[in-house]
């Protein structure tokens, strides 16, 4: 297979947009599912599928933005951490975990299928030019709420909520890893 210096240069430099700093448009319909289709394309041990989308936009982002705050009312959470980066992304994709019956596939290879498929449409969307980053927040961890609010059945959880936007604002940048202090070389 050929490099593909492009596709390093991107990934090198990649940072993700704060929802405080997106507005519209966001992708429309036709190309968030092409951005969803290459979010698929992750490692799947099985074949389960064991992820689904449910897009929230317009009014739907606007109702659940409005559930997170009253939910927050109801459990003495901090609304705005909640809701904020709902009221301020054009549109959020929640990356919902699915459970399937696979006994001879670990819970746990299923787990990173799905952390695999947010940041599989975060860098898609990314490398699209929109603007997009990788959350989640005390509402993905909230059972009761995720399913009222997102129809989830037992035992599905929320893997991540995409935001995706338009952005002129350069990003923050952060610290990163000292890498070669990560690293623990078994050759010899």
């Amino acid at each position: 297979m050929p490099a593909r210096p492009e596709v390093l240069e991107f990934l090198a430099t990649r940072r993700s947009r704060p929802p405080k700093l997106m507005r519209p448009p966001a992708p429309d319909r036709d190309e968030l599912l092409a951005l969803l289709t290459l979010a698929t394309r992750v490692p799947d041990h099985g074949k389960l599928e064991p992820w689904r989308f449910v897009v929230l936009s317009g009014a739907g982002l606007a109702r659940f933005a409005a559930a997170i705050r009253a939910r927050a009312a109801e459990t003495g959470q901090d609304p705005a951490k909640g809701a904020g980066s709902f009221e301020e992304a054009p549109l959020v994709v929640a990356v919902v975990a699915v459970p399937r019956d696979a006994p001879k596939i670990p819970e746990i290879e299923r787990t990173l299928s799905a952390g695999a498929v947010c940041l599989e449409l975060l860098n898609a969307a990314l490398a699209s030019g929109w603007a997009a980053t990788w959350l989640t927040g005390w509402p993905a961890y909230d059972a009761p709420f995720r399913e009222a609010a997102l129809g989830l059945a037992p035992g599905e959880w929320i893997a991540g909520f995409v935001h995706i936007g338009s952005s002129d604002a350069a990003p923050p940048e952060r610290p990163r890893p000292d890498v070669p202090a990560l690293v623990t070389w078994m050759d010899g």
